[in-house]
């Protein structure tokens, strides 16, 4: 199974891959978003290390369980040959009706079939007044008229 764009990457390939990710995280389709991994994908996200399609299926649907309206923006920052690197922010509720904005960097390296090998994850969490969220569109991708992080001053 191949997953294109493949490396090594170009500004339109990586931007093409950026969205791609952005679009699945969206769907909030955890089995779907596993795909886009090689079996034995290593993850670094926040505090958890883990391995293997069925830890990222597990952790997804943890994060969304606890993340509610989820909606997320991602952004290219660098690419070279098999890596990408990404910034990018989302805004979610938790079950109090509380909003927060996360904001962080992924360092992403795929393998030759355009499956992402690693993935490496640095976030941070800030409270946010519901009147300040900036991410409004129904659930699912980003509407290419929504605004970027760049456009929205994130």
């Amino acid at each position: 199974m191949s997953r294109p764009p493949i490396p090594p990457f170009d500004a339109t390939t990586a931007t093409q891959k950026v969205r791609m990710a952005e679009d699945a995280w969206n769907s909030r389709q955890p089995d779907t978003v596993a795909l886009a991994y090689t079996p034995g994908s290593q993850w670094r996200n926040r505090a958890e290390i883990f391995s293997g399609r069925p830890a990222i299926v597990d952790f997804l649907i943890r994060k969304w369980r606890r993340e509610l309206d989820y909606r997320l923006i991602k952004e290219l920052w660098a690419f070279d040959g098999t890596r990408i690197a990404v910034r990018f922010a989302y805004e979610y509720r938790n079950a109090g009706g509380d909003w927060f904005r996360a904001y962080g960097n992924e360092n992403w390296d795929f393998a030759p079939d355009g499956l992402m090998r690693h993935r490496i994850a640095s976030i941070n969490d800030i409270a946010i007044a519901g009147d300040q969220r900036l991410m409004h569109w129904p659930q699912g991708p980003r509407p290419a008229e929504h605004p970027g992080l760049t456009d929205l001053g994130l």
